[in-house]
């Protein structure tokens, strides 16, 4: 396996189980995800998100948004690609939104002034847009004219072996593609484990229908 799980903690030695709860649409750890076959061609030309073949849930990943806001997190065996759940009333409660994320790049930050020269106020993350191999993608958190802060964010995680928090400072970025209700969105995360190490991540994301979804 490669540098995600080895980041995230996911080959830890093996402990006491992790019992898998079920969640929004049925997902859960152990339980495997296929895609409808026509979005492959539906997204050519309107978006580089790849969309991946079967994949089995790993580890699952919970951030409580509050005022009965939930983020459900879904990060599969195969480590480029996640799933994000968007609930509200409870964390399996009514599906507002689904994206599937592909990472697009992972750095470990061996310092605050590489933090601050990648992420901080020397970088172009938190500016209202940001411009991505010739894409320009529009700012979703923050009314700031000029460059904002990042958003925190604290994830629950459970694989088979053990759970643990992961702290996250990031910002979301979205474009529309021109398919209808189908946006793109690029999602910047500063995440911090609990035994300290600092990372950056980037991913790119699609837009999906619960019907997009096959539930195996």
């Amino acid at each position: 396996m490669g540098w995600f799980k080895q980041f995230m903690g996911l080959e830890a030695p093996a402990g006491k189980p992790q019992a898998a709860v079920e969640g929004a649409l049925g997902l859960a750890q152990g339980r495997s995800v296929s895609f409808d076959g026509t979005l492959k061609l539906l997204l050519d030309g309107a978006s580089k998100v790849i969309i991946p073949p079967t994949q089995q849930i790993f580890s699952v990943g919970t951030v409580d948004l509050g005022q009965s806001q939930w983020l459900n997190r879904y990060y599969m065996d195969e480590e480029d690609y996640w799933l994000q759940v968007h609930t509200t009333g409870d964390r399996d409660g009514q599906v507002e939104s689904v994206i599937l994320f592909n990472y697009l790049r992972y750095a470990t930050i061996s310092s605050n002034s590489e933090l601050q020269r990648l992420a901080g106020p020397n970088s172009d993350i938190g500016l209202p847009t940001y411009d991505l191999d010739g894409v320009q993608y529009t700012r979703e958190w923050g009314t700031e004219a000029g460059q904002t802060e990042l958003t925190d964010l604290r994830e629950r995680v459970v694989n088979p072996n053990e759970s643990y928090v992961v702290e996250h400072r990031a910002m979301l970025y979205a474009r529309d593609t021109g398919l209808t209700d189908r946006r793109e969105f690029l999602l910047f995360s500063v995440e911090q484990d609990e035994e300290g190490t600092v990372s950056l991540s980037a991913s790119l994301g699609i837009s999906l229908y619960p019907t997009d979804l096959n539930i195996l």
